[in-house]
C-alpha cells in the first residue's frame, strides 16, 4: 500500500496537496503525520522518512516520491492521467501551467498568509504585494471556470491536479477574507465544501499539537503558524 507521510494538517499546504491527489488517484493509501514542531523533526532523526527534509513524501514500496508535484505525476502514471488532467490539449496545457504557477509562485501570499485551519483573520489588510497574487489567482480561476469548467464546479469541471495545487490558496482567501470576484467565491466554496475538503479540515481542526515558538521564532504574530511547506 502506498503510505504518504505528512506534517500538521493544520498548516501545511504542501501536505494537503500531496494528500489529495492520493484521494485523487483512487489508490489505497495510509497517513502517516510527523506534527513539525517535535523532537523528531527538529533533530533530524526522522530523516529515513523524509530524505528532502520537507513534507509530504509517497512511499510507493521501496520507492521514494517527493515534492508535492512530483507525488501528483507519479500518482497520475500509476492511476491514469484521466484522473488529474483534462481530456483536451488546450485545457491540459492551462491545468498544467497553473499548477506549475502556483507551485513556483505567489510567494507574497504565501508568506504573509500561512494556512491556518484553526483559526481566522477577520482584520486583516493585505500588502499591496498580497493583492496582486490575490488578483492574479482570481484571473486564472475565472479564465479556468469560464473556458474549461462548464461540466463542472471546479477549475475544469471535475475534480484534477490544479485543484489540488489550489485547494490550499481557497483556504487562504477564507482565512484572512481576501477580495474574491463573484467567479472566485464560487469556486472558492466549491472547493471548501468538497467532501476530501470537509475531511481534512476536520481533522486539522482536532489536531492538539504544540506550538513552540523558540522553534519558530518569527511566526508568533499574525499568523501563529508553522511554515507552509
Amino acid at each position: 500500500m502506498l503510505r504518504l507521510i505528512i506534517g500538521n494538517r493544520t498548516y501545511s499546504s504542501w501536505s494537503l496537496r500531496g494528500w489529495l491527489a492520493c484521494k485523487a488517484s483512487g489508490l489505497p493509501f495510509e497517513t502517516q503525520v510527523i506534527p513539525m514542531d517535535t523532537p523528531e523533526w527538529i533533530d533530524g532523526s526522522a530523516k529515513g522518512l523524509l530524505p528532502s527534509g520537507k513534507v509530504p513524501v509517497l512511499w510507493d514500496g521501496d520507492t521514494c516520491v517527493w515534492d508535492s508535484l512530483a507525488i501528483t505525476d507519479w500518482l497520475a502514471d500509476r492511476a491514469g492521467r484521466e484522473r488529474f488532467w483534462p481530456e483536451s490539449q488546450a485545457a491540459s496545457a492551462f491545468a498544467r501551467s497553473m499548477a506549475a504557477e502556483m507551485h513556483s509562485g505567489f510567494a507574497a501570499l504565501r508568506n504573509a498568509c500561512s494556512m491556518n485551519l484553526q483559526r481566522d483573520y477577520p482584520d486583516y489588510r493585505p500588502t499591496p504585494e498580497v493583492l496582486a497574487d490575490v488578483a492574479r489567482i482570481d484571473a486564472l480561476w475565472a479564465e479556468a471556470r469560464h473556458r474549461f469548467g462548464a461540466t463542472g464546479p471546479y477549475l475544469f469541471g471535475d475534480f484534477g491536479a490544479a485543484d489540488v495545487m489550489f485547494a490550499p490558496v481557497a483556504t487562504r482567501f477564507k482565512t484572512f477574507g481576501l477580495p474574491a470576484s463573484e467567479t472566485a467565491a464560487a469556486y472558492r466554496d466549491a472547493v471548501l465544501t468538497h467532501p476530501w475538503m470537509v475531511e481534512w479540515t476536520a481533522a486539522a481542526r482536532a489536531e492538539i499539537y504544540p506550538f513552540n515558538r523558540d522553534y519558530f521564532p518569527a511566526l508568533g504574530g499574525l499568523q501563529g503558524g508553522i511554515p507552509a511547506r
